[in-house]
Parts: C-alpha cells; structure tokens; sequence
C-alpha cells in the first residue's frame, strides 16, 4: 500500500492545529491553577490561624468572666458565611464550560495546593 505524502502532511497539519489551542489551554491553566492553588492555601491557613487564636481568646475571657458571648449569634454568623460560599457555584460553572482550560487549573490547583 503506497502513501501520498500530501495527505499524510496535511493530516499531521490538521492535528497540529487541532492540539497547539489545546496544549496551550492546558498549559495556562496549569500555571494559573499552581498559582491560586499555592495562593489560596497560604491564605487559608493564616484564616485559620486568626480564627483559632481569636476564638481562644473569647474562651479565655468568657472563662475569667470579663466578657460576655452569644454563642448562637456566632453560630448564626458562621452559617451566613457559609452560606455564602455556596453561591460561588455559578463561578466554578463558568470555569467549567471552557473544560482544557479547567482541567489545567484544576491539575495545577491541586499541585499548588501539595506544595503550599
């Protein structure tokens, strides 16, 4: 069986401009996801420090009887801004309907999230 090697050429073009867009897509949205990945976990962690040392010391002056806390109040508030968090789902479906390029955040998201 003899190839043409026009149409083999033409072939390799059309999968090459088929999988520069592509390959470039997943590249950029690796590099982003890294990036807010690493971010979001150094932000997340010294979050979590403030709450933690805030909240120790509500308990410590609840506890010597110089303050006074609605702990339902704080249950409250904690509920609303979880509830609002959840609202954030309209942007994780944006980020998906352009799927090379979310799978590239999402691949480097996690990756960022390993190393911070």
């Amino acid at each position: 069986m003899f190839y043409n090697p026009s149409t083999i050429e033409s072939s390799m073009s059309e999968q090459s401009s088929f999988l520069t867009p592509l390959i470039t897509q997943l590249g950029v949205g690796g590099v982003i996801g890294l990036c807010i990945g690493f971010a979001l976990k150094k932000v997340a962690k010294l979050v979590a420090v403030i709450l933690g040392l805030f909240s120790l010391g509500l308990i410590y002056l609840e506890s010597q009887g110089l303050i006074s806390v609605d702990w339902l109040g704080v249950e409250a508030w904690g509920n609303t801004a979880l509830s609002s968090l959840s609202e954030m789902e309209g942007v994780l479906g944006t980020i998906l309907s352009n799927l090379p390029l979310a799978g590239g955040i999402l691949i480097g998201f996690g990756i960022g999230v390993r190393m911070g």
